[in-house]
């Protein structure tokens, strides 16, 4: 079988190279684009993992905000399982009653009015970007394609997300990147005020930067885009994938700002851990959006419509996001009391369950002691530590990770001095 690293004519150098590539893939037969912990985990249940080694891990990383029914939550399982046994797949040019009634279930409870079903919160950024385009050009006839977004931003990695994204790190060896993105200084008005123009479609901003150090945005700054959107007939695009479903104390984070975007987009914890993502929006983007102009093989499927309607009825029965606000409330409050004091830690911040604390030294090393120790956390950018619980995590299951993070931190500053 010929292998992607021959070279027609190359003759015995073809065999080395053969063997070479052979021997780098020993390991592993995937691209390397993970820097990959060395732990394999197998199982999972509530707040808790295990690898196959038998080592249990106290999980405050939730796959990046996914698993935030905790893993292997019973009533979606069982909804999953139902459906596996009565049909997967069928093309979106069929009635999917399903994600009728996932679709219907989010607008109830949102200021949408319309949903698009796609797999990934990229997808969901892709189609919120391709609305806005033709929403002013098709609908208003305005030549008006580009999106304003903010530096440390993140909103996905295919050509398009990637640009938008405020961080230059994603967007090394990409080049030509898609032009119709100008991006700015978070809470810069003027900046702001100065980038849009003629050809401004969309703003498009993250209620807190997750990725870029969870930082929430100020309500004032929040409001005046939304007058900015409204004075120049803009749309507002709220990134709500990692802040959606609960995370941050409300079932989305722009609830908290008493405004409403035209557009927000999900995924992440819609789905249980099955890949789901969503653009939701007003009801004149209908216009915009209509037969042919956007489409998906896999979004909205059966299955994934059925794990979508088990998430949100469990999220809504069971009051997770208030109990998110509770329990963000409690975690903060017990990071604050415990590391008072702490020289090396400058802010503890954040939304409901989406919590950073900001140290004055890259933190890569904690997480690595974390892992050892039992827990699992993430970072939020070199210096912040990001905990990202389950939404059912317990007061004890929060104490148990508070001491064992402060002592990670403590014994770091021990260890350097």
């Amino acid at each position: 079988m010929a292998k992607g690293n021959e070279q027609p004519g190359s003759g015995t150098a073809v065999a080395g190279a053969a063997a070479t590539g052979a021997a780098a893939q020993t390991e592993s037969s995937l691209f390397q684009t993970y820097a990959r912990y060395p732990i394999s985990l197998v199982k999972g249940k509530g707040s808790w993992l295990w690898d196959d080694q038998g080592n249990r891990y106290l999980d405050f990383m939730c796959g990046l905000a996914v698993t935030s029914l905790g893993h292997a939550p019973e009533k979606v399982g069982a909804k999953l399982k139902a459906q596996i046994d009565e049909l997967w797949h069928v093309s979106n040019l069929f009635q999917i009653p399903g994600q009728e009634k996932a679709a219907a279930l989010l607008t109830a409870n949102t200021c949408a009015d319309a949903v698009f079903f796609c797999n990934s919160g990229a997808e969901a950024n892709e189609a919120a970007i391709k609305v806005a385009r033709r929403y002013q050009q098709k609908v208003k006839g305005l030549d008006r394609y580009e999106v304003i977004t903010f530096a440390q931003s993140f909103h996905g990695r295919t050509l398009a997300t990637l640009t938008a994204t405020g961080q230059d790190k994603v967007k090394e060896g990409f080049l030509p990147l898609p032009a119709g993105f100008v991006t700015v200084p978070l809470h810069d008005i003027a900046a702001l005020e100065a980038a849009i123009g003629p050809k401004t479609a969309a703003i498009m901003l993250e209620m807190v930067q997750a990725e870029g150090g969870v930082y929430p945005v100020e309500p004032e700054f929040v409001k005046h885009v939304r007058q900015l959107c409204d004075e120049h007939g803009l749309l507002m695009i709220v990134d709500e994938v990692q802040t959606g479903m609960g995370r941050t104390g409300k079932l989305f984070a722009h609830e908290h700002y008493g405004v409403e975007p035209d557009v927000f987009t999900v995924a992440k914890g819609i789905g249980s851990g099955f890949p789901v993502g969503a653009m939701l929006g007003k009801g004149f983007l209908r216009d915009a959006f209509t037969p042919g102009s956007h489409a998906t093989t896999f979004g909205g499927t059966p299955l994934a419509s059925s794990v979508v309607i088990a998430t949100i009825e469990t999220m809504l029965e069971d009051r997770l996001p208030e109990r998110a606000a509770e329990m963000g409330d409690y975690l903060m409050t017990s990071l604050r009391n415990r590391l008072a004091g702490n020289s090396f830690v400058k802010e503890v911040r954040g939304m409901g369950l989406l919590v950073g604390i900001e140290c004055v030294e890259p933190i890569g090393d904690i997480v690595l002691a974390g892992q050892k120790r039992g827990i699992l956390f993430v970072s939020a950018g070199p210096n912040v530590i990001r905990l990202l619980p389950n939404l059912y995590v317990s007061k004890e299951e929060i104490n148990e990770a508070v001491s064992l993070v402060a002592a990670l931190i403590e014994e770091h500053v021990a260890a350097k001095a």
